[in-house]
């Protein structure tokens, strides 16, 4: 038989449409195994939680401003600490925590103004406010945090998780990672699979989008509707049946398992990214910004069995305010309060809470003393702090209302 359109050049138009979020998750056939790695499992020692949603704040928030209170600033305000700790720049005087901390649930684990909303589930959170990184950069300490190692190129958290668990929907990449306006710093390093099987890598979605179209691109094929699609789906697959003939590879079964789910994607990602078909009262629920948007996106997902999905705040570093922290933690707090609270009651009613593990935090804390600048003049934000700060979490069995470790009295190391 004579071919008149090349099967590698078939193989490129058939992949035309299935989506960026096909492409960036699902393409990657060299890394397929010719059994299919994403089948669920339930792990050597199966435990509660079966899906994770894993809210990154990325920059650095400040810990002595959210989830660690240090009265003890405000006694020593506007002079320098004793200490001989260093971070990446010199920093000046104490510098009290601009918001106010109250106590909160039966547990009476104080939490700032700033997330007074998620305070109302305080009981059903574990604050660990002893968490330490390496060295008071962005980059090294976000590959710390997201993958284990600040020089190697490692797995992050989610590909492990999706690695030891497997999907619970075929249709659907099993690690998802949604930034609105830009990738964070590190790009989609943060979400690598590194020596694993690119199957395992997380998929990312520009979440700042509304309409679906754009939200999920090239969710249809631009030029060929899905009966016309499928066919030349079976032809490939006849034309891979002759060359396996001749040449065994694993990689080319890879290659077509990958697209066979990139085809069915087209579907099941139109409806999961559509939250329009929430009641309006939910969609009430978690507000009208993009991170209310992005929040209920991250359930459906997990309802529909993505295991891991991971919502960042921004592109670069929105929580690193070197200047006017009062102003600029208020705002981001207040863009992401709401939302959380919101999946922590929306999850509770539907059940999926005990099996779901919530974390919140960033790659590091940030000083109790004031920013500097380059003159010497107080900036009133914060510098990097990475002796010591807080990240919390909850669902999935966790030991709820408890606060675990701590930093000194002002603050600055664990």
């Amino acid at each position: 038989m004579n071919f008149s359109i090349p099967r590698r050049e078939l193989l490129r138009r058939s992949a035309l449409g299935v989506g960026s979020i096909a492409l960036g998750g699902l393409l990657r056939g060299d890394g397929f195994a010719s059994e299919n790695p994403l089948l669920a499992h339930g792990g050597h020692f199966p435990g509660r939680a079966k899906r994770v949603i894993h809210f990154f704040l990325n920059g650095g928030p400040s810990h002595v401003d959210t989830f660690d209170p240090k009265p003890a600033l405000a006694k020593y305000e506007g002079k320098p600490l004793a200490n001989t700790l260093t971070t990446e720049r010199k920093t000046g005087a104490a510098f009290p925590s601009p918001f106010q901390f109250r106590p909160y649930g039966q547990s009476g684990i104080e939490v700032s103004e700033l997330f007074a909303q998620t305070a109302r589930h305080i009981d059903d959170i574990a604050v660990i406010r002893s968490m330490q990184a390496q060295v008071p950069n962005h980059e090294p300490s976000l590959m710390l945090m997201n993958c284990g190692d600040s020089v190697q190129a490692r797995p992050s958290v989610g590909a492990w998780t999706l690695y030891g668990l497997g999907t619970e929907n075929q249709n659907l990449p099993g690690f998802i990672a949604m930034c609105p306006g830009g990738m964070p710093i590190k790009d989609n390093e943060n979400w690598q699979s590194a020596f694993l099987p690119g199957a395992f890598q997380g998929t990312y979605v520009d979440s700042k989008h509304e309409e679906l179209g754009k939200l999920v691109e090239n969710i249809e094929h631009p030029q060929i509707n899905s009966t016309d699609q499928r066919r030349q789906l079976d032809l490939l697959a006849r034309w891979n049946a002759r060359h396996r003939e001749a040449r065994l590879d694993t990689r080319l079964d890879a290659r077509i398992h990958s697209y066979e789910l990139a085809f069915r994607m087209q579907s099941e990602a139109s409806d999961a990214f559509d939250i329009s078909k929430e009641p309006a009262h939910i969609r009430a629920l978690y507000g009208e910004g993009v991170h209310g948007r992005q929040t209920l996106i991250a359930r459906r997902l997990l309802e529909r069995g993505v295991r891991y999905v991971q919502l960042w705040h921004g592109a670069g570093q929105p929580w690193d305010n070197h200047n006017d922290i009062e102003k600029n933690h208020r705002k981001l707090a207040g863009e992401l309060d709401g939302p959380i609270a919101a999946l922590l009651t929306d999850l509770k009613q539907r059940g999926l809470f005990d099996e779901t593990l919530v974390l919140w935090g960033g790659e590091f804390g940030r000083t109790p003393t004031v920013e500097l600048s380059s003159a010497g003049k107080p900036q009133m934000g914060r510098d990097h702090n990475h002796w010591g700060f807080s990240l919390w979490l909850a669902g999935g069995g966790v030991n709820a209302g408890s606060i675990y470790g701590a930093t000194d009295d002002f603050g600055f190391q664990a």
